[in-house]
């Protein structure tokens, strides 16, 4: 393909992605396939010879979208949003030309230097403590991860390689392998399961501290489990506190939970995944006070801020305690300014070397948008949530499972987790609008997530007047 077609078939394809979103909601949400569908689809192996634009196309229609779940769909209410607009979108086919492989300043300033400044940009948006932001003569920064996991991750391991040298430092004889088998970290049992697997990965005790009635992690619980395994030996190093858990969108109390952490010594990481984003809205901002006390902060712009995925925001107050525990500098990625003070090399600050030109993303978004427009769009969201809540509340078959925060309502049908099974497979087999359910104590529950761009009230309604319907003909089936 020479530039000359590229430019008629790159027409074309913004044509097809503008068309798709557009008429996304006439698209059956969740797909009708089995899994081993695609296999007998296409050839065994790839094509000796050249095929054709146009085949290829035919095929997305044929063989791929049969198979998609269309997340962007207005009818989409399950998991949480991932973001998608059209500068996003714009912004990813200039980074895919550029091509650049970002992992230090050499390898291509402008892809470390926007980033430094987007995340400064956003950080501010959030307001940030100071001590987060790169700014001119700052020890802290941001940095785009892939996924909130990754910087779970990142934290934990940069937490270990910090309390391994200090500990060695106070005691030489100790091995990193005595300490590594003594160390413990913590979090909320509503914790999200990439806490869980970043423990499995770096090799620590993770312990999961009971929550609240409202499914908040609290400082008494957590000074509880604290004291006990120091009397049992084990070194206390690394705690996580969810800001919006994925179950039901509860808050740890990190107003709470972040002195015992600075007075114990141990990092605080703050995971705000999905609820990140609400708080640029000055209203929802006090549900990130404490975050003063974290060592690192997290939520995901391609959740609900309109950034395309992957665009994962991480903040640590002081990058050397990031960087020390990554940094490897072969000769080969060696260049003349990489000790010139915010020259930033950015593969010292994640798992991965390479890095695409994610912050080109962000600097679109935030320009079009504006903070103005980013604060409208969650705004709207969070008033469809209370839309929908107003709608269960109204009808005496169903109960509201959590405390409605933002754009998250868990529900159920009073009655068994039998029934409550029987309702969500009738939804999803429907195949009109698509849920996932979760478990709050030994409660089975719906939740019903507002994620689409395109999602107006009239989705909601019918949502609900759908979900109504589908439990009046369970329930009557029961009676027979």
């Amino acid at each position: 393909m020479n530039a000359s077609e590229f430019r008629k078939r790159g027409k074309e394809m913004v044509d097809y992605v503008a068309d798709y979103i557009e008429g996304v909601e006439k698209r059956q949400v969740y797909p009708d396939v089995e899994p081993g569908y695609l296999r007998p689809l296409i050839p065994a192996t790839a094509p000796q010879d050249p095929e054709t634009f146009e085949d290829i196309m035919t095929d997305v229609e044929k063989i791929i979208m049969p198979g998609v779940t269309h997340w962007h769909s207005p009818n989409f209410f399950a998991y949480f949003p991932t973001a998608s607009s059209y500068p996003a979108m714009l912004a990813d086919m200039l980074c895919g030309a550029i091509g650049c492989i970002g992992f230090s300043w050499a390898a291509s300033p402008a892809c470390t230097e926007l980033e430094t400044v987007m995340m400064d940009w956003l950080g501010k948006m959030l307001e940030l403590p100071e001590a987060f932001l790169a700014g001119s003569n700052g020890e802290g920064g941001g940095v785009i991860q892939g996924s909130a996991s990754e910087a779970t991750l990142v934290a934990l391991l940069a937490a270990r390689t910090k309390v391994t040298r200090q500990l060695q430092a106070a005691s030489p004889e100790l091995t990193q392998a005595a300490i590594m088998e003594k160390l413990v970290a913590y979090s909320s049992d509503q914790a999200h399961s990439s806490v869980e697997r970043a423990g499995l990965i770096g090799g620590v005790k993770l312990k999961a501290i009971p929550s609240d009635g409202k499914f908040a992690m609290r400082a008494s619980a957590l000074q509880e489990a604290l004291e006990r395994d120091k009397a049992a030996g084990l070194i206390p190093f690394f705690v996580v506190a969810t800001l919006g858990t994925t179950s039901c969108c509860s808050f740890d109390n990190v107003l709470e939970v972040g002195p015992i952490c600075n007075r114990e010594n141990m990092w605080l990481h703050i995971d705000a995944a999905y609820a990140g984003s609400a708080f640029i809205c000055p209203e929802f901002r006090h549900l990130l006070n404490g975050v003063e006390f974290a060592d690192s902060f997290n939520f995901n712009p391609h959740k609900w801020l309109l950034v395309n995925f992957d665009c994962s925001a991480m903040w640590v107050k002081n990058r050397n305690n990031l960087t020390g525990a990554f940094k490897l500098d072969p000769v080969y990625l060696k260049h003349s300014h990489q000790d010139s003070g915010f020259v930033f090399s950015f593969q010292h600050w994640q798992l991965p070397l390479g890095r695409r030109f994610r912050s080109l993303k962000m600097w679109f978004v935030f320009r079009i948008y504006g903070v103005k427009g980013l604060q409208a769009y969650i705004r709207k969201h969070v008033q469809l949530s209370r839309e929908f809540e107003s709608l269960v509340r109204q009808d005496p078959r169903f109960e509201i499972c959590a405390e409605v925060t933002l754009g998250l309502v868990c529900f159920r049908l009073k009655g068994s987790n039998k029934l409550n099974e029987a309702l969500l497979e009738k939804i999803n087999n429907a195949k009109k609008i698509h849920l996932v359910p979760c478990h709050l104590r030994d409660k089975f529950v719906l939740r019903f997530a507002i994620c689409s761009r395109s999602v107006e009230s009239a989705h909601i309604q019918h949502a609900w007047k759908h979900i109504r319907e589908l439990a009046t003909q369970l329930l009557q089936s029961g009676k027979e």
